[in-house]
């Protein structure tokens, strides 16, 4: 037994813990109206590593609830598998390497299970640093925390550098907990790639603010901590320097945001680019609504590009 009730219209559902302040609360109707689709979205809150008990519950209502159609995952990816592998019929290769689920879905086969984030964040990338930027600037990527999104990016950039050496230099990844360095260390020590990558336990924002300012001209820096969104502040201080010429991405759109006011404040002085994570949320979002709703979106061009202002202007 569990305490959802069945989904009287078809329904995707969206995993997290505030979704009731997301924007996709108000995009995917919009969405909906365009794809002349009728289906509704519903948020499920969990708490921050919740128990097994209520990743299972939620798992096992939407394999089994008719109208329950899927739904995405944020925060919950990593807690939400391990406790609920075994209630998956098929997961996709990067479930399989990353031990995370961020799209649930169903097919006549049953339960589904698919990790998009090696594909969202680097289609995010590629929106947001132009060509040729590594190769001219030999410049380093800094991230921020190493949660499941951080391991993703850099998947995305070991796939990449198989076919070009358009990538950072050096990829530095910074954590507060040593146990997730580790983590994503022992999968990197798996793969073969040309850069090199560099771990730093830093629990304090001084620690991250060092790392951060000593980066060469032309690096991108990113915030993948939750810090701005899920908790408030920042992973730097205002002591930290910006690399010169640099590129800014805060994977957060919505939130006290205050990594990109940090960003802001030297954007001038230092020559930043800075994005927040709206681009990220376009591709997180219609990469998973393709998949639960068995249709075709692009990830560029015309349709794309009108997903996207269909969003901003429901926002």
């Amino acid at each position: 037994m569990n305490n959802y009730k069945p989904a009287e219209k078809e329904t995707m559902y969206f995993i997290g813990i505030t979704t009731k302040k997301s924007s996709i609360m108000k995009v995917f109707p919009k969405w909906m109206e365009h794809f002349n689709k009728d289906v509704i979205i519903e948020g499920i809150d969990l708490l921050h590593h919740d128990t097994e008990e209520k990743y299972r519950e939620v798992v096992s209502f939407i394999k089994n609830d008719p109208n329950s159609l899927g739904a995405l995952v944020t925060t919950h990816k990593l807690d939400l598998y391990k406790a609920s592998q075994d209630l998956f019929d098929h997961v996709g290769e990067f479930t399989q390497l990353l031990g995370e689920v961020s799209s649930i879905s169903k097919r006549s086969d049953g339960l589904y299970g698919h990790a998009k984030d090696p594909i969202t964040s680097g289609l995010s990338y590629e929106a947001i640093i132009p060509k040729g930027h590594f190769k001219s600037t030999k410049g380093s990527m800094c991230i921020l925390g190493a949660g499941g999104s951080s391991l993703a990016l850099t998947l995305y950039l070991i796939n990449k550098s198989k076919t070009t050496n358009d990538v950072p230099s050096t990829i530095i990844i910074t954590n507060r907990s040593e146990k997730r360095l580790e983590e994503m260390k022992n999968i990197h020590a798996s793969l073969d790639y040309p850069f090199t990558i560099e771990y730093y336990h830093c629990p304090t924002t001084q620690q991250n603010d060092a790392v951060v300012s000593a980066l060469p001209p032309g690096s991108l820096v990113i915030n993948a901590t939750g810090l701005g969104k899920d908790g408030p502040g920042s992973p730097l201080s205002e002591e930290a320097s910006f690399p010169l010429n640099g590129y800014v991405w805060e994977f957060n759109y919505r939130g006290d945001l205050l990594f990109l006011d940090q960003a802001n404040m030297q954007k001038e002085k230092r020559n930043l680019k800075i994005e927040d994570g709206w681009v990220y949320f376009i591709h997180g979002w219609t990469r998973v609504i393709a998949e639960v709703l068995h249709i075709d979106i692009p990830t560029e061009g015309k349709e794309f590009d009108q997903l996207s202002d269909i969003a901003r202007v429901a926002r």
